[in-house]
């Protein structure tokens, strides 16, 4: 990574980035009356920022209950012993049922975010996860989702 990957964003960079954000299928067309700027300056923009590592990727945000997965938790995940290596988020990350996987301060060493199709399906997967991990486990199940993926603006 060099300086220039870490500079801040200029007006235009942060007004494509917020429309990104908020559409990924956003079409250069709008992002070019966005920003005011040309479609192949713009183009040439989200290119540089993509390069820059600022845009990482883009994806379908997906309703979990109509693909099957319905039950949503977040699960803290603590290590049996704090001398065995620090290496949890490494055996699980694929695991299916988790999406993601934060380190955070707090009694747990980590929060992981995980969506499955049932109680049965979360407890089987809370044991993969100890078993694979040689983790303690607390669960919070969601009872309701209000809402998710919120951008916000900086500041």
């Amino acid at each position: 990574m060099t300086d220039n990957d870490l500079a801040p964003l200029d007006g235009v960079d942060r007004a494509l980035v917020d429309a990104l954000r908020k559409d990924g299928r956003t079409t250069l067309a709008v992002l070019s009356e966005i920003s005011g700027l040309s479609l192949s300056a713009v183009q040439v923009r989200v290119r540089k920022l993509e390069a820059r590592g600022v845009i990482t990727g883009y994806r379908a945000v997906v309703n979990a209950e109509a693909v099957g997965l319905p039950l949503s938790a977040f699960i803290e995940i603590t290590p049996l012993d704090q001398a065995q290596e620090d290496d949890a988020p490494e055996r699980l990350r694929g695991m299916p049922g988790i999406e993601s996987c934060y380190s955070v301060a707090g009694n747990a060493n980590y929060l992981l975010t995980a969506r499955v199709a049932s109680p049965r399906a979360l407890e089987e997967l809370l044991g993969r996860i100890r078993r694979t991990a040689k983790v303690s486990t607390r669960t919070t199940v969601v009872l309701q989702t209000y809402f998710e993926g919120q951008t916000t603006e900086p500041g």
